[in-house]
């Protein structure tokens, strides 16, 4: 099935392992040739690239088989959770071009389910409430070559169990001085098949239940019990899960009461160079004021790139492009960097920008004259048509455009060298003026008449054409320029250092006076262009009547790589 949600873009998923295993079980007739999937982020942070991967994998399997997704929140640790959070990851859903329709779920819409399920456990005497404080379970628990002790109190007997446990949920009992534990092998080679724990108390308000309940289910006896509920066939988590799905069977084990069971598959998480992932460290920069927020265009979240200038057709031909599969691995950024250069390369409309504008003024162009010069709008789209640019006797160029004294090889606008203006005339620099310091802050041209829409009338040629903004017609803007996070592709890798270490200190650079042609006034927030020569840019969010902000998305082509081969 060919999806054409997400910015219009055609996107059809490449096959990969799991969808071979969906169409086994529907050839076997499993769960009545249903397909149901689900995307369960849990709202303590924002979702990153990683997570952008794995919606587009559990949309996209039941986009594939005719099937449908749930969203459903993993909101089982009020400590960390927050209503931000929540819609922070339904907008970046929605934003990507998913929609879970009626079947939004949260696990907290289960926590009397799994209590009486919990109860039910007690009952036929598979868990059992203990005493023990977390250090002395985890000691007991032993290790993958050493079986666990039994905890003192795994004999009490049912009617006990039953009402420690009523008691923890009426909140008799201090956070840490009791658990509920199921009941299985503590010999068990799977760690996770010892005796894990169920319920802990915390007594914190829940977002969404208040001060209902203070007693909450750790994420293993929540997950998979919330998907048997809600009936999902296919419960598609990462690999660090794999050795957690004996213990998700054994919980359907205890509630299977028909032909229907979730199966747990796992894939191979994405990792990004010159980035981290974990929630634990990307809150950490946001918390310290590394960078400005959770959207910060620096972050890999998926509001930062959106607000860098991403586009949801990019991610999702990232994330097709780097497959699913069942071996780790790092995906190089410049894989994302591509694949939002190449869509925005087709969609981007052409303008013309300044960044580091050095003053030029055409001596022997008409005082006062406007004239008005037609542009390509974007050379990729025939349907975009052209727009007018105007031209007057004062514009500006990059000063990087312009050289004094240039070396062998300089081809741009230099004293007695004859240029290309993008779209206008050929023009000869004849001067330079310069401030008491020295510094060249105007440089005098001539300009050919004949030569009007940057055609030579005589055949001639020249080795440049550089583009420039109307001084009298110019939009003055601030321009973020943003780059990588991290100098190196692994910051967290080196565990001898702390990986703020490698923070970048050139990851934006602010340009507080640059000039934008003006055809991009009226621009919305997170519009598009391409800067002729320059770079992808978007409107910021902060852009306001007073001020444009933008913020660049990504150079025309990979410096980085060049740099990396220049050391090579």
């Amino acid at each position: 099935m060919t999806d054409t949600t997400a910015n219009n873009k055609e996107i059809t998923p490449k096959a990969n392992f799991i969808h071979q295993l969906v169409e086994k079980d529907l050839a076997e007739g499993k769960n009545n040739g249903r397909v149901l999937t689900r995307f369960p982020p849990e709202p303590n942070g924002y979702l990153h690239i990683g997570h952008a991967k794995s919606i587009c994998l559990n949309f996209g399997i039941a986009q594939k088989f005719g099937g449908l997704t749930n969203l459903r929140f993993d909101d089982t640790n009020p400590e960390k959770e927050e209503d931000e959070y929540v819609k922070s990851i339904m907008e970046d859903v929605r934003w990507l071009g998913f929609d879970w329709g009626d079947r939004l779920y949260y696990a907290s819409d289960f926590f009397q389910n799994l209590y009486d399920f919990a109860v039910q456990l007690i009952r036929e005497g598979k868990a059992y409430v203990d005493d023990q404080d977390a250090e002395t379970i985890s000691e007991q628990k032993g290790s993958p070559t050493r079986p666990g002790v039994e905890s003192p109190f795994r004999s009490r007997s049912i009617e006990e169990n039953l009402l420690l446990f009523e008691g923890m949920k009426n909140g008799d009992f201090d956070e840490g001085s009791k658990v509920l534990r199921a009941k299985i092998d503590m010999a068990s080679p799977n760690m996770h098949m010892r005796d894990p724990i169920l319920y802990r108390i915390m007594k914190t308000p829940h977002h969404r239940t208040g001060d209902k309940w203070v007693i909450y289910p750790l994420y293993d006896f929540a997950h998979g019990q919330c998907d048997y509920w809600e009936g999902i066939t296919h419960s598609v988590c990462t690999l660090e899960f794999e050795v957690h799905r004996p213990l998700y069977d054994w919980f359907i084990d205890q509630l299977k009461d028909s032909d229907y069971r979730p199966r747990q598959i796992e894939f191979a998480r994405l990792n990004l160079t010159y980035t981290v992932m974990s929630k634990r460290k990307l809150l950490e920069l946001v918390r310290d004021k590394y960078v400005s927020g959770w959207d910060d265009p620096r972050m890999p979240t998926i509001s930062g790139l959106r607000r860098r200038g991403y586009t949801p057709a990019s991610i999702r031909n990232f994330a097709d492009r780097v497959g699913v599969t069942k071996v780790e691995g790092t995906s190089d950024v410049t894989l994302l960097e591509h694949s939002v250069r190449e869509d925005l390369n087709k969609t981007a409309l052409r303008v013309m920008g300044v960044i580091n504008p050095l003053k030029v003024v055409i001596t022997n162009y008409p005082e006062g004259q406007t004239e008005e010069m037609d542009a390509i709008n974007n050379p990729e789209d025939p349907e975009a048509g052209i727009r007018t640019v105007p031209f007057t006797r004062e514009i500006y160029i990059e000063q990087d455009d312009f050289m004094e004294n240039p070396p062998n090889k300089f081809f741009r606008l230099s004293p007695g060298r004859e240029v290309r203006l993008r779209y206008a005339y050929f023009v000869t620099c004849t001067d330079v003026v310069k401030d008491d310091q020295g510094n060249i802050v105007e440089v005098h041209c001539t300009y050919d008449p004949a030569s009007r829409g940057g055609n030579s009338p005589d055949g001639r040629k020249v080795k440049s054409t550089i583009h420039w903004v109307s001084v009298p017609h110019a939009i003055e803007a601030e321009v973020r320029l943003y780059d990588r996070l991290f100098t190196v592709e692994d910051p967290a890798g080196d565990k001898e250092r702390d990986f703020k270490e490698y923070l970048n200190p050139d990851s934006l650079v602010v340009m507080p006076r640059c000039f934008v042609e003006p055809s991009v006034k009226d621009a919305s927030p997170l519009s598009h262009y391409q800067f002729e020569r320059l770079g992808y840019f978007n409107v910021d969010p902060d852009s306001n009547p007073e001020k444009m902000v933008f913020n660049r998305t990504v150079l025309l082509k990979d410096a980085w790589s060049k740099e990396k081969s220049k050391g090579a």
